[in-house]
């Protein structure tokens, strides 16, 4: 009887030393892969909080712009990403603080004086000159002012945006008289890093405060790119509206010298893609005896400018209606940095009813945007209620089936 009892108390202590040496094993391998530099391209800092692994920090961080972060961080452990969050609001956001640069009041208290005093911070002359009150008629005119800075840290070879904030933005929304706004920003001419910020609901002088950081970027590079600022309000029940873009060539812009302050209008959007939307060739064959249509999407021209850039990543939707009712959709693969596309892709949709009278297709030329909403290029619609050679494209496959029938199509506003 002893000798299993002394098994039985030597077994169950092999076993809590076992699952104990697993234990260890498993945190001190978690210890050493939170100390390894994750591959960070790109960073966001949302509303001034600096969210930074501690390895990839440099003495002086990205986010902290005053005297009281740098004690308050001196103050944290070395190896702690520290988030507070019990100083939120309501809303889920963080209170501002007098020190930094985020805000209308802010913006208006700051003087040549106060960025002279600091340390890395250049202000343009242009951003001064912006700051000063317009009158009533101006403000009408205009779509408001977008504020941000710009920024190069050469330790992590890291270029720095901060969206600041906007001011005087146009109301979108008529009933209420707001606008639901955010940016999307894109750095050209390779249209690599799209970023944009989130949607702050109903206001016309929106408080962005957020910080993209973009890996990789050789200093010797800044002066060749360009970057894009897109001002959209968002529409829940329809694509959204526009308001405006400004363009900041960086050619000439020094960042040598520590962080830039700046300042732009915003201006309407790409004037010239109004003279014209591009065409789209579309060839229809109607199958009366299988009760089916075959379309081919086959080439788009003279696409207008999507941005600034002048290269859109086009694609074509193909939606089928009965009755002014979608009942198939198909589309096509994306042609990536052309305003002349070959696509050759054949669709075949089965028709509901005998005929075409109740039938209408629709084309949507989009351009592809990653981590957005694609932009609609331009619109084609073909039914019996079509006109011009739309219409006559649709009556020729009535009175022909079975004959395939090309032709080219100009696309009008999406």
């Amino acid at each position: 009887d002893e000798i299993p009892t002394v098994v039985g108390i030597f077994s169950a202590f092999g076993l809590v030393f076992s699952v104990s040496l697993f234990a260890w094993i498993c945190c001190q391998r978690k210890s050493s892969k939170s100390n390894k530099t994750p591959p960070y391209k790109f960073v966001h800092v949302l509303k001034g909080v600096d969210i930074y692994p501690e390895n990839l920090n440099s003495k002086k961080k990205f986010g902290a712009d005053d005297k009281n972060e740098a004690k308050n961080k001196s103050a944290m452990p070395k190896n702690s990403l520290h988030l507070d969050l019990e100083k939120r609001d309501l809303n889920g956001n963080f209170p501002k603080t007098s020190p930094k640069i985020q805000s209308s009041p802010d913006l208006e208290n700051l003087s040549p004086k106060h960025f002279a005093e600091r340390k890395k911070d250049s202000v343009s002359p242009d951003s001064l000159k912006s700051i000063t009150s317009l009158s009533s008629e101006d403000k009408q005119d205009k779509l408001g002012t977008l504020f941000f800075s710009l920024e190069y840290n050469f330790e992590k070879k890291a270029f720095v945006v901060n969206i600041k904030e906007a001011r005087g933005l146009p109301a979108m929304d008529e009933q209420s008289m707001t606008s639901d706004p955010y940016i999307k920003m894109t750095i050209l001419p390779e249209k690599k890093h799209k970023v944009k910020t989130r949607v702050l609901r109903k206001t016309l002088d929106p408080a962005f405060d957020e910080t993209f950081t973009f890996y990789g970027i050789p200093y010797s590079q800044i002066q060749d790119l360009t970057l894009h600022f897109m001002i959209l309000s968002f529409d829940r029940f329809s694509r959204d509206d526009v308001i405006g873009e400004v363009l900041i060539p960086l050619a000439g812009i020094e960042l040598s010298e520590g962080r830039l302050i700046m300042d732009r209008e915003i201006i309407k959007r790409n004037v010239r893609k109004s003279s014209g939307r591009g065409e789209l060739l579309i060839s229809l064959c109607y199958q009366s005896t299988t009760n089916t249509l075959t379309v081919v999407v086959l080439k788009a021209r003279h696409l207008p400018k999507s941005d600034v850039s002048g290269l859109s990543d086009p694609y074509v939707k193909v939606n089928l209606y009965h009755a002014k009712k979608r009942i198939s959709k198909k589309k096509t693969h994306v042609k990536k940095c052309t305003p002349n596309a070959v696509f050759n892709e054949l669709f075949v949709f089965d028709i509901p009813c005998e005929g075409l009278d109740d039938i209408s297709i629709e084309f949507l030329v989009l351009d592809s945007e990653r981590g957005s909403r694609n932009e609609v290029i331009g619109r084609l619609t073909l039914g019996s209620s079509a006109e011009g050679t739309a219409g006559e494209h649709w009556k020729e496959i009535c009175e022909y089936p079975r004959r395939q029938i090309a032709k080219w199509h100009m696309l009008c506003d999406g």
